[in-house]
């Protein structure tokens, strides 16, 4: 993997968010970077200020041919890939009964098929080339669940399962891989980009009830994350020469996660007697 500074990035999801910020903080310090986006537009800003530095094309993680073409031509023109940014995804809000089959399907089809198409589909060139890393934007929502997100939660939580599975399979080739967890920012993720489920007036006076009431009331701010500065804290772990499998950002993911892996080991070690009753006999 080139170790050096100027490296060859490819990042989904670079219209606004985490993508853009990380695009915009390479592009400046001289990395040249593949962006896909599904509106090229957004980008349009970009490719004047640092012109054939930036690479760009439109993407639609929920064709697995797309990716495959979008892949071989960045690869193609640019010579190599350094280092992959899978960041492409959205939120969907709403109860399990609230959310319908079409946008149950859709957000697994975004957030993690979507991710484990890219990542199947850029390991062939990662190892043709002796290695390079990936970056691939989970969530504090990977290991922790709230009501209303159970199934972007049920998407976060797959593609951890996909990427701790991936780390020792690609490691002979030197391919390294990071999870990264990000608390709450301040992006559109909660604004225009989510979706959100029809409600359920049966849900109106329970858990689900209040935690859409406090996160209208709490808005953006209630948010702690600065995307700028979560966008160069990714961009540092991938420049470090051994990549940490998770990555938390945000003093609320630490203490979320804190919190709840704490509490998960405190019942395991509860159940230990009960798990090692149930062996066969000696």
């Amino acid at each position: 993997m080139n170790t050096q500074m100027n490296k060859t990035w490819l990042i989904t999801g670079t219209s606004g968010g985490f993508g853009r910020a990380m695009a915009e903080q390479l592009l400046a310090r001289g990395d040249r970077v593949a962006a896909t986006t599904r509106r090229l537009t957004s980008l349009d800003d970009l490719a004047a200020r640092f012109g054939e530095r930036l690479w760009r094309s439109e993407l639609d993680v929920t064709n697995n041919a797309d990716i495959v073409r979008v892949i071989g031509k960045a690869v193609a023109d640019l010579g190599r890939i350094d280092v992959v940014v899978s960041n492409a995804g959205y939120g969907l809000f709403g109860a399990a009964e609230e959310v319908s089959d079409e946008q149950l399907v859709r957000q697994l089809d975004v957030n993690l098929l979507g991710s484990m198409r890219l990542v199947r589909a850029v390991l062939p060139h990662l190892r043709a080339h002796g290695g390079g890393r990936i970056l691939q934007v989970s969530s504090v929502g990977g290991q922790v669940a709230y009501p209303t997100l159970g199934v972007y939660h049920a998407s976060k939580w797959g593609i951890e399962g996909f990427i701790e599975a991936l780390i020792p399979e690609v490691a002979p080739f030197g391919i390294q891989a990071t999870l990264v967890e990000p608390g709450g920012a301040r992006t559109d993720w909660a604004g225009s980009n989510a979706e959100r489920a029809q409600p359920l007036s049966a849900y109106e006076e329970s858990t689900v009830g209040a935690m859409r009431r406090r996160m209208a009331a709490a808005g953006l701010q209630a948010f702690r994350g600065d995307p700028q500065k979560i966008a160069k804290a990714m961009i540092a772990c991938a420049d470090e020469p051994e990549a940490p499998r998770r990555l938390a950002l945000g003093s609320d993911a630490y203490e979320a996660l804190h919190s709840t892996l704490t509490a998960r080991l405190a019942a395991l070690e509860a159940q230990q007697a009960i798990a090692f009753s149930t062996d066969v006999d000696a």
